[in-house]
This record gives structure tokens, C-alpha cells and sequence, in this order.
């Protein structure tokens, strides 16, 4: 568990605008037993943006179970949430800020960001060596509430979804491999296709696609 408090002048969300002012609580819970694992993490933020309070919440939560079988297939699930700003104009600002995101904590692609979201990712790892994995899965998401926004990465509003459209934001596939190509160095390759929704459709959104591929080197 931890508390952080983080500091920014000049913020702007839907609901006010004004030096920011958050106080993080947060508790996390990982493990393994057996051939269940799971990350589960749960964080809530108080405070003020100007003199509106700040009352904003999110789980983020991977799990995953590995047979004892060849190529060691893992099948996992992803489920996050993350609050949105149920109620404008009405001085309380429930914009959950993920503060500094990891980008690739959904895809590499990194089309949609923490705020005002459900996302749910049901996958399957294979191992065929003790070097290779490969990873297919399949990601759907939601708003959180439809009287904010659909919020991109750096907590950027998609213009025009505010208050606007259904809660459905759309849907990702997603194919990854991972070669360990000597001790201190790994490859990657990964391909996301996301579709998605009318809501988003309608302000002049569009599908897209990425593809993308990483050498990291470490000592």
C-alpha cells in the first residue's frame, strides 16, 4: 500500500479548471498459488482542482491460470475500471487521473486511456519454447458514464463524446510474440486492430490499426 500526493498547476477537466491537488491511496494485492496467479490493485483520490473537491476511484485487476500442458497455454483476464464525472457542473470532479501512465498497460497501441473506463480482456499465452511466448487476445471497452468523456492517452477527451453517445467505446484484438534472443535481449512484435463505436463514429472517429516491433536490450 501507498499514499502519494501529486501536484499540477494549471489543470483542466470537464468540471473545473485550477491548480490540482490530489492525495493517492492505493493498495495492491499479487501472488501466486499453485497454477492461479493474479495482480489485483485498487486506488482512491482526494482533493481539489481550484476549490472543486476531487472524489475519483479505479481497480485494475490481471489474473490467469496455466495448464499443465504442452506449449504451457495460460488462459488470463484483465478487468479495469475507472471513474468517471457521473454528474457535470455540479462542483465535484470524479475524473479519475491515472497520473503517469504506462502506455502499453492496455496495448502497445495505446489508443484509449485510464479515465472513465471499463475494459474487460480475456487472452491466451502460449510458450511452444522456454524462449517464445505468444500472446492472442481480445479487449472490450466502456465508458464508465456517459456524462464524461472517452479519454485518450494523457488524459486527452475525444471532443464531442462528453455527455454524448452510449457507454460502448469499442473493441480491440490483439496478437503479440516475445523472443528471448540471448540473455539481455528480447524481441517483440505486436499487431492491434481496433474497432470502434458509433458514439465515437459519429464526431468523426474512425478504426486503426498498428503494428509495431521492439528490441530491448538490458544489463
Amino acid at each position: 500500500g501507498y499514499y502519494s500526493r501529486y501536484n499540477r498547476s494549471n489543470a483542466r477537466f470537464l468540471d473545473a479548471s485550477g491548480n490540482e491537488h490530489r492525495d493517492v491511496f492505493d493498495l495492491r494485492y499479487a501472488g501466486k498459488t499453485g497454477h492461479a496467479d493474479w495482480d489485483v490493485e485498487s486506488m482512491v483520490q482526494s482533493g481539489h482542482i481550484g476549490s472543486k473537491p476531487i472524489f475519483a476511484w479505479a481497480v485494475g485487476s490481471l489474473a490467469g491460470y496455466t495448464l499443465d500442458a504442452p506449449w504451457s497455454p495460460r488462459f488470463g483476464i484483465q478487468i479495469d475500471t475507472a471513474s468517471g464525472d457521473r454528474h457535470p457542473n455540479d462542483g465535484r470532479v470524479e475524473t479519475f487521473n491515472p497520473l503517469f501512465p504506462n502506455g502499453s498497460y492496455f496495448t502497445l497501441a495505446s489508443y484509449t486511456g485510464y479515465a472513465n473506463i471499463i475494459h474487460i480482456k480475456p487472452s491466451i499465452t502460449l510458450k511452444p519454447s522456454s524462449r517464445l511466448a505468444l500472446l492472442a487476445a481480445i479487449g472490450f471497452q466502456w465508458r464508465e458514464t456517459t456524462g464524461d468523456a472517452v479519454y485518450q492517452q494523457g488524459n486527452a477527451i475525444v471532443p464531442g463524446t462528453a455527455g454524448h453517445g452510449t457507454r460502448w467505446t469499442g473493441m480491440y484484438a490483439q496478437l503479440r510474440a516475445d523472443w528471448t534472443i540471448a540473455e539481455n535481449l528480447i524481441g517483440s512484435v505486436e499487431a492491434v486492430h481496433f474497432q470502434v463505436s458509433n458514439s465515437i463514429r459519429s464526431v468523426g472517429g474512425s478504426n486503426a490499426d498498428y503494428a509495431g516491433v521492439e528490441l530491448k536490450y538490458g544489463w
